[in-house]
């Protein structure tokens, strides 16, 4: 056996050894490190070519690897931007060179523009909401995606656009007859206006609908409702929509009224009293916001003083066919490797991704036991291929001796 190999194979169990007492480090710096995945060497041999009578000796080579896809136990915040994903799939977050990429690493906080920055300094990326539209996504790209912003803006008030009011319309109500209920909606400012809904029995199983606004006595819009000989409204569709045009600038206030689309489909006709469910609107009266709450879905709501939630954004999530292997980057994030597989993109709950946990986050995988045993094994097996180098260094030297 070459007592050159026999130094050259203990050099490079060293150099091994050393690869994996620096993952060992790595992790134990990282151990509380928010989604920081733990890295790992792996070894591998090194075989030469050997002669009859001459054992060439070979060597070992490392490989780190990343278990990405191992995920972290989930420790519980007060703090409603902390984020975790409790499955799989992979935050969007953009850096300060406006790449983007991929992290578990859900501490976020908003910087002084209102941004959501996690600890690296990474923005979280998310699609906008559109009048209350749930965003299409882009699956194979980040195209349309923007900064998740959360910045306060005072008084904000919203006009109705949509609603619905259902009733229970008597049957044994003579032709003629009219049963009254109204629903407050909101205008462009804010106001409050107050329509009446009259409804007139015509006909055996037809009724008249008349939307009223109360303060101008001025009809909005009508519809009639016909019920089949079961009490159940037949009318389609089973909506109407207001048209406020002779109203608008609303006198005293300039404001405007949307023109609001009404959903009456859970109206029946039985055989008991008048009875209105109460309805239901969208808009808001003016309010501060007061904060805002994320759902498991990834919906970003703005939270008004008066209790009421609008959302602004969908958090976007990404995932690929083989995690462990994306290459990770500064900041505990990590872009798309040459094995990694395409990046696909979606949403929390839908598909193959997980929920999202607001006030969480997912811990460092990382056990320092055993981290603690990897570093003792790797100093004893470094200590033993030192001794190898040392026991060829000596040999060689009595061979050099031998010609003295």
């Amino acid at each position: 056996m070459s007592l050159y190999g026999t130094m050259r194979t203990g050099v490079s169990g060293m150099n091994a050894q050393a690869n994996r007492l620096s993952t060992v480090a790595e992790n134990i710096a990282n151990s509380s490190t928010a989604g920081y995945k733990r890295a790992s060497t792996e070894f591998s041999s090194m075989i030469l070519p050997s002669s009859n009578g001459s054992y060439n000796s070979g060597g070992v080579e490392t490989s780190v690897r990343y278990s990405i896809s191992d995920q972290g136990s989930t420790t519980y915040t007060t703090s409603a931007s902390d984020l975790a994903i409790d499955g799989d799939g992979f935050f969007i977050v953009q850096g300060a060179n406006g790449q983007e990429y991929l992290t578990r690493a859900g501490a976020f906080v908003q910087d002084d523009a209102g941004n959501l920055v996690n600890a690296a300094g990474f923005t979280l990326m998310g699609y906008e909401y559109e009048a209350g539209v749930d965003p299409t996504v882009v699956v194979n790209g980040f195209d349309g995606l923007t900064e998740v912003n959360l910045a306060s803006e005072g008084l904000t008030a919203a006009g109705s656009t949509a609603g619905s009011m259902g009733a229970n319309l008597p049957s044994g109500a003579a032709n003629g007859d009219v049963s009254t209920t109204s629903l407050i909606v909101y205008d462009s400012q804010g106001n409050t206006r107050i329509l009446d809904f009259n409804y007139t029995k015509v006909a055996d199983n037809q009724w008249e609908l008349e939307i009223v606004d109360r303060t101008s006595a001025l009809s909005l819009g009508t519809a009639t409702l016909d019920f089949d000989s079961a009490g159940a409204l037949i009318t389609s569709p089973a909506t109407l929509t207001l048209d406020p045009t002779a109203l608008n600038p609303i006198s005293g206030t300039g404001a405007e009224l949307n023109a609001i689309t009404i959903d009456f489909s859970e109206t029946t006709q039985l055989g008991t009293s008048f009875t209105p469910d109460g309805g239901s609107i969208d808009g808001n009266a003016p309010s501060k916001v007061s904060g805002y709450q994320i759902d498991t879905d990834g919906v970003v709501y703005i939270k008004y003083a008066n209790g009421e939630l609008e959302p602004r954004y969908r958090i976007a999530l990404a995932n690929v066919q083989s995690p462990d292997k994306l290459v990770p980057e500064s900041g505990n994030v990590y872009s798309q490797g040459v094995d990694s597989g395409v990046i696909v993109t979606g949403f929390a709950g839908s598909g193959s991704f997980g929920e999202i946990l607001s006030g969480a986050l997912e811990s460092s995988n990382v056990d320092i036991a055993d981290e603690l045993t990897s570093m003792i094994e790797s100093q004893r097996n470094y200590t033993a291929n030192s001794k190898v180098f040392q026991t060829g260094s000596e040999l060689l030297e009595v061979l050099v001796n031998l010609k003295r």
